[in-house]
């Protein structure tokens, strides 16, 4: 998992890409992490967002990005409001419960 970030001070885009290094594809994904602030998601692309405080999920769109297959990848993005100074990269990811390795 990669989560690249774009800060602007007041606001920044974040990048994540999710690559899928088991042995069987992944039909129908959630990827959760923790805000190391108080940023707030304004809009996602490729992804459906949902955020309570800190704590973020984004799930795959109905329609599309619903698999990713062994090897393989899919990437969204977002663009969120910020603290100046409080952006970072959240301490860890989850996908579909389980803890995800950064890269």
């Amino acid at each position: 998992m990669h989560y690249g970030l774009s800060d602007w001070g007041s606001s920044f885009n974040g990048d994540v890409t999710i690559r899928n290094t088991g042995t069987t594809a992944i039909n129908g994904w959630a990827l959760r992490w923790t805000f190391p602030g108080n940023q707030v998601i304004t809009n996602m692309w490729n992804a459906v967002p949902t955020q309570s405080g800190r704590q973020v999920t984004a799930t795959n769109p109905a329609s599309y990005n619903t698999t990713i297959p062994v090897g393989g990848s899919l990437n969204f993005g977002f663009s969120a409001t910020s603290v100046a100074g409080t952006n970072g990269v959240p301490a860890t990811f989850t996908l579909n419960g389980a803890t995800c390795t950064k890269v």
